[in-house]
């Protein structure tokens, strides 16, 4: 077997091994969030089947081309079919609860996959024979650790941008084909099972029923079962529903928006005020309101286009930058009336460095100082839960009291929006009790 061969084939499990593990991370997105407490878990799994492939790779003696020949068919099947949405959706949605579907998915799709092209390295080193054992290894790991680089890059900055997750699907699964029959060279009946693997793969990737599949987002634009309105549809971001309209005149929006709309301008009565608005959604909170500016911030890039074409059916109104939030109210030297915090990479998930005391410092500092930050939380409707507390009071701690309505009381999740002033300030409290009762003092204080 020559050395170019070789580099070709460990190239070739480097790309797809990490590949497999961004699209696994990826994948699970609309169904468990993107929190540390996923994405560790899971990587920390990809590695320790990695290295339990190495281990095994380590005790083959025989038939080496033959042995990751076949692994690479039977990891280029798990890619094509474990890692389709259509796939990772139906575990999501029939197997309960979420831990359920998740260890499934770990345990029968990225762990095998990782446990089978870990064995490629140290099986194919022993057809090196002409090379120190240290040089063998060494060249086998560096052609290995480039494809990973190279796929990590590719996949998730150019395939999964453009063409979607399901492309970055098919794209690993024809490339571990491609190293199959490289290895078989002209076994008839190994290309039949390359043909039907390949087939396979296509057949569950390229007719994933969504209206888009970024890097960052699914995106389904749907109707939606409203009656009495007219054509009422939903955007859903990542299984979630993240926008409501219909071709009411006014239209009709989901009721958050709603509140939103009705604080800004009859509450506050915001006339051409300036309107950030972190997390963009269906752009639903500008939709035919032309008496502020608004500026929109998404970490997707695709997100306005989508939801101009499928969505709105008409451009967005307002400035789009394509940014992270945190980085945005980090860095800007621009200053806004008002800011409004709706960022959820899943129904109920906010990326955690979203929910941060230094995220909420960075957010008070763009506001000019007559401004107001409304945030769209989805809490427990009682706001009994630890995370709600903790969420709550990290607010506070940077605003001082700040109002919270609950628009879904009687739910289990609920809309929270809490408005917080950038005039206020965190400041000590007391408690009043019929020893010493302050209350007239304070109320008097007040006036």
């Amino acid at each position: 077997m020559s050395r170019t061969l070789i580099y070709t084939i460990v190239f070739i499990e480097g790309f797809c091994s990490l590949g497999a593990e961004i699209i696994a991370l990826r994948r699970l997105v609309p169904h468990v969030g993107s929190s540390i407490v996923v994405t560790a878990p899971t990587i920390a799994f990809f590695l320790l089947a990695l290295a339990l492939g190495y281990a095994a790779g380590a005790k083959v003696t025989t038939n080496y081309t033959a042995v990751v020949a076949r692994n690479f068919l039977i990891a280029a099947a798990l890619a094509g079919f474990g890692l389709a949405g259509v796939t990772v959706d139906w575990m999501f949605a029939h197997l309960q609860p979420a831990l359920l579907a998740y260890l499934f998915f770990i345990g029968g799709v990225l762990c095998p996959l990782a446990w089978l092209l870990g064995q490629t390295v140290p099986i194919l080193t022993n057809l090196m024979k002409a090379q120190r054992t240290g040089e063998a290894s060494g060249m086998a790991l560096y052609w290995s650790t480039l494809g990973s680089f190279l796929g990590s890059l590719s996949l998730s900055l150019l395939v999964m941008q453009w063409l979607g997750v399901s492309a970055a699907v098919v794209a690993c699964s024809l490339l571990l084909i491609a190293g199959t029959l490289l290895l078989a060279g002209r076994d008839v009946k190994t290309a039949l099972f390359c043909a039907s693997t390949a087939a396979i793969a296509a057949g569950f990737n390229l007719h994933h029923e969504v209206t888009a599949d970024t890097a960052y987002a699914e995106y389904i634009v749907g109707p939606a079962a409203l009656p009495g309105q007219q054509d009422p549809r939903a955007f859903w971001v990542n299984k979630s529903t993240a926008s409501l309209i219909d071709d009411s005149d006014p239209p009709n929006y989901t009721r958050y928006i709603k509140h939103l709309r009705h604080i800004l301008l009859e509450e506050l009565e915001f006339r051409e005020r300036e309107i950030l608005v972190l997390g963009a959604g269906g752009f639903t909170l500008s939709h035919r309101e032309p008496a502020n500016r608004y500026t929109y911030v998404d970490i997707d890039p695709a997100i306005r286009d989508i939801a101009e074409k499928h969505f709105l059916r008409e451009p967005a109104r307002g400035e789009f930058i394509a940014d992270d939030a945190r980085r945005f109210v980090a860095t800007t030297g621009r200053r806004f009336d008002a800011v409004i915090v709706d960022v959820y990479s899943s129904h109920t998930s906010i990326p955690g460095h979203l929910v941060t005391r230094e995220f909420w410092e960075d957010t008070r500092r763009v506001l000019k100082p007559d401004g107001v930050v409304l945030a769209n939380l989805i809490l427990d409707g009682k706001l009994e839960t630890p995370y709600a507390r903790n969420l709550l009071a990290t607010i506070d701690s940077v605003f001082g009291r700040c109002a919270v309505e609950v628009l879904h009381k009687a739910q289990a999740l609920a809309n929270v929006e809490v408005a917080c002033f950038a005039s206020s300030r965190p400041a000590a409290t007391g408690i009043y009790i019929d020893e010493k009762n302050r209350a007239d003092l304070d109320l008097a204080r007040s006036r």
